[in-house]
């Protein structure tokens, strides 16, 4: 049954992984920006419009935290069950694969419900220059 499982099944996920990754990470890194500015903005002028996106970026922020996490994981259970397999416990190794796999769409789940919540950020932006123009 696990006798198809080799060294190599489990390596096609690392460059899939590794860009995932990459991506979160430069979410993250625009959310911070992001948030920066919004904090300077806010402390001048506070407004309903910045207190809405703050509200939306600690929602992506935290889902972002979570999509990374995931993301580590299914990177984690991958190395892990090409260890099992490099020792010979395939059906462990088997189920280590299928763990790392769950995270990985888990994770990829998690990024789409980000992605909505985005929109709905720039959604704010948009209502806000139509309401003033």
């Amino acid at each position: 049954m696990f006798k198809e499982l080799s060294l190599t099944t489990p390596t096609l996920l690392f460059s899939a992984v590794s860009l995932i990754l990459l991506a979160y990470t430069n979410r993250f890194m625009g959310y911070a920006q992001l948030i920066r500015n919004l904090h300077d903005k806010f402390i001048q002028k506070p407004d309903e419009v910045l207190r809405d996106q703050i509200k939306n970026l600690r929602k992506r922020l935290y889902l972002t935290r979570s999509m990374q996490l995931l993301g580590i994981l299914s990177l984690f259970f991958c190395v892990l069950a090409m260890f099992l397999i490099y020792v010979n416990l395939l059906v462990i190794a088997a189920f280590s694969f299928g763990i790392g796999l769950l995270f990985l769409i888990i994770s990829l789940a998690l990024s789409v419900w980000e992605i909505q919540i985005s929109v709905k950020a720039l959604d704010l932006h948009l209502k806000d220059m139509e309401k003033k123009h």
